[in-house]
């Protein structure tokens, strides 16, 4: 299972909506949390849903689990409706939409250039997103 959670990882590791990523409980740093999660088993897959946690039952395979992301999980922030946009996307969205087309060319160049710096899980998930949110605003330029 894991070359295809690999696999699936790398697909979306430019997704704003996706997250693919694992954890070792059999690290003594990860016991807490592990536990708070209830993992009892090796390898399990949990999601979330509207900050929901759930237990992932369908088949480990690349195929079957890309599926499963691209049906269940993946919703991306449209940049003309901010339709499935969280709040802090659609400040962003809006921030950058009064920027000039170069402003936010220079912008994405910039956060580009960023990707494989060293940081927190989270400043990197929020760098993934403001790339994407970037380029969908460069590809629907015409619609904002």
């Amino acid at each position: 299972m894991k070359p295809a959670w690999d696999q699936l990882g790398d697909e979306y590791a430019d997704s704003s909506s996706v997250l693919i990523g694992d954890v070792d409980c059999t690290n003594v740093a990860n016991i807490e949390m592990c536990g708070k999660l209830e993992i009892e088993s090796y390898p399990t897959i949990k999601y979330w849903m509207d900050g929901n946690v759930k237990d992932y039952k369908s088949a480990r395979d690349y195929a079957t689990m890309k599926e499963f992301v691209e049906v269940v999980l993946q919703k991306p922030c449209d940049v003309v409706t901010l339709e499935n946009c969280n709040d802090k996307e659609t400040g962003y969205v809006k921030k950058m939409k009064i920027k000039s087309a170069a402003e936010r060319e220079a912008q994405l160049v910039r956060l580009f250039g960023m990707k494989d710096n060293d940081m927190k899980g989270e400043l990197k998930t929020w760098l993934v997103q403001r790339t994407f949110l970037l380029t969908a605003m460069k590809e629907k330029k015409d619609e904002l």
